[in-house]
């Protein structure tokens, strides 16, 4: 299986989650070539079978570039994609000490749902998404990130073991 994992980076967290990804979906049999995306043109993307595409949150949104690129991708409708986010973790609320609930960070946190709805409009297919949050706005990433992207390796690969020709 032949995966291209595509990210921005700004303070090397993404960098490092997308490092550890090819780490592990090698484990697991799988070739990940990996790229910044301001070192890739959306429209001449290698071929693949499956595309992860990662960015930092900036505001609760993924960073221009990013969107600019998804915007602009070429690849055929019906391309099975995956999303990796790096994202500030939710802090707690000054006055009760409470971590706001899924609801509530829902509200401020849109990376993946925006990620989503423009891979979405170019015609490429979901088949997993997560998210490794980021403790502060440069890093350090939450406690046990390598093993949440160890599972999302797993459930990436597994998805596309049934897909045919893999």
């Amino acid at each position: 299986m032949n995966i291209e994992y595509f990210h921005a980076s700004r303070f090397g967290n993404g960098a490092k989650v997308a490092e550890e990804f090819r780490r592990q979906a090698a484990l697991l049999g799988a070739t990940v070539n990996v790229h910044h995306i301001r070192d890739a043109d959306p429209k001449k993307l290698d071929s693949a079978d499956l595309y992860v595409f990662s960015s930092p949150g900036q505001w609760g949104k993924p960073i221009k570039r990013v969107r600019r690129f998804l915007s602009e991708l070429d690849l055929p409708v019906g391309t099975s994609c995956a999303v990796l986010t790096t994202e500030l973790a939710p802090r707690p609320d000054k006055t009760t000490g409470t971590l706001p609930t899924e609801e509530e960070q829902a509200k401020w946190q849109r990376v993946r749902p925006i990620i989503n709805e423009l891979l979405e409009n170019v015609g490429l297919t979901r088949v997993a998404e997560d998210r490794i949050l980021v403790t502060e706005i440069k890093g350090p990433l939450e406690d046990g990130w390598e093993a949440k992207v160890q599972s999302f390796a797993e459930q990436v690969v597994t998805a596309m073991a049934g897909t045919p020709g893999q």
